[in-house]
């Protein structure tokens, strides 16, 4: 098959299989040689900010000479995107070589009547592969969802596991509480593997605490206590660190979400856990300092950020973000059906000072339309809504209407991703052009 051509069958494989239990993703591994023999994985789950660690971890642990694979999702606009070798994503011979690969060990399963892999289960174990054949040592594996049930689960000897923060997403697969989520999430902790954690709430840390313990393993919190934001500047935050271990060095991350110090020092006591006095944490901070992750509070434009907040404490920790002064802010906004966009609205509504939202409906099965966010927004603000059909249309007019302003474009990672997709087009696209010129 050609590159398209694997890509295609991917894209179609949820139109052909249900979702598989871990034994089968087990035995899906079996088939494959158990690519994750060998392999020193860092297990990452979590609501929200897994990517970002997970990109931490992988600059850090490349900055220890270490040789890295790096599996996340979801891809914003290149499916490579979600299997990272040394910092790159795989290229696409390489992409097709693995495919083939792991084809062909479908084909073997099909003889047995044994189920198709899902869609995620598929990736992995491409992103094993490929680890594999590249000699990799480090591998950081990101949940896609959840993490007792997760296909990641199916490698059962985790160095060891990372959860993010807590929050509420995805309640129609995890539960509706905190507590039922956090339960979800833990699930990736094994037996005598040590477990760091973010502080989000009583009510998840609890649950957290309680699955290390019974599984014995070593845990460590990491809450708001254990950094302190310095402040925002040249488009960087600094922090600095409660502990001793880093001494009284101030840490700068390429970023201005006030929610990233919590994310890089969650990476970071994962770091000083695997390397301890051998550690190079001067090394550490440039990596940090410098480190890009895609689609979060990234500047794409002058004064244009795209953020994958796409939940009701995502949309939080973005408010807490972002200046609201007096230059004004600007919302692009789309949402998946199965989001709670409503709540989101409001919060974006009532707790930001924004001076005209813009709604559209993103290219997907599972897009809100437009004209119904436009509806929920206008119940919300007497702020101007200005309601388009196509992402792409709904940029464009942002980019041309946005005058002295900042725009912020949120609510799905799919409009991320269709943004990043459409400013690599600008070279080609005169409308499009038009519209940057007058940022």
């Amino acid at each position: 098959m050609t590159y398209e051509e694997a890509v295609k069958y991917i894209l179609e494989i949820p139109k052909f299989t249900k979702k598989n239990d871990a034994v089968h993703t087990k035995t899906f591994l079996k088939y494959l040689g158990d690519p994750q023999d060998g392999l020193k994985v860092i297990h990452v789950a979590g609501t929200n900010g897994k990517g970002s660690v997970c990109a931490y971890l992988d600059g850090m642990l490349r900055s220890e000479e270490k040789r890295t694979g790096l599996f996340t999702s979801p891809h914003l606009v290149k499916i490579n995107e979600r299997i990272v070798v040394d910092g790159s994503p795989i290229d696409d011979e390489s992409f097709r070589e693995n495919f083939e690969k792991v084809l062909g060990a479908v084909k073997a399963m099909d003889e047995s009547n044994l189920s198709h892999p899902t869609f995620f289960e598929f990736l992995l174990g491409m992103a094993l592969c490929a680890f594999r054949e590249a000699g990799v040592e480090y591998a950081i594996l990101e949940t896609g969802l959840g993490g007792r049930l997760d296909a990641t689960s199916a490698v059962e000897t985790p160095l060891v596991c990372a959860i993010t923060s807590i929050g509420y997403d995805h309640m129609q697969y995890l539960g509706d509480t905190l507590a039922q989520i956090a339960s979800e999430k833990a699930g990736i902790i094994r037996p005598g593997v040590p477990v760091f954690y973010a502080g989000s709430s009583v009510e998840s840390d609890s649950v957290i605490e309680k699955a290390a313990q019974k599984n014995r393993s070593f845990c460590k919190k990491i809450g708001k206590d254990a950094y302190e934001i310095l402040g925002i500047k040249d488009k960087h935050i600094a922090f600095s660190c409660s502990s001793a271990y880093y001494g009284n060095t101030t840490w700068e991350l390429n970023n201005t979400g006030i929610y990233q110090p919590g994310n890089a020092m969650l990476a970071m006591e994962v770091m000083r856990h695997l390397f301890g006095e051998n550690a190079h944490t001067a090394r550490w901070r440039k990596v940090l300092s410098g480190l890009k992750w895609a689609g979060r509070m990234e500047e794409v434009l002058p004064e244009v950020y795209v953020d994958g907040a796409h939940n009701i404490s995502a949309v939080e920790a973005f408010i807490q973000s972002i200046p609201q002064d007096e230059t004004g802010n600007m919302i692009l906004f789309s949402a998946v059906k199965d989001k709670e966009y409503e709540k989101m609205a409001a919060v974006l509504c009532r707790d930001l000072r924004a001076d005209l939202y813009v709604v559209t409906h993103i290219d997907d099965s599972r897009g809100t339309g437009a004209e119904r966010l436009g509806a929920v927004f206008r119940k919300y603000t007497e702020k101007p809504v200005v309601v388009k059909e196509s992402a792409r249309e709904a940029f464009v007019w942002a980019l041309e209407h946005k005058d002295s302003r900042r725009l912020y474009c949120l609510g799905s990672l799919y409009l991320t991703g269709m943004i990043e997709e459409l400013i690599q087009e600008v070279k080609s696209d005169a409308e499009l052009r038009r519209g940057i010129k007058e940022v």
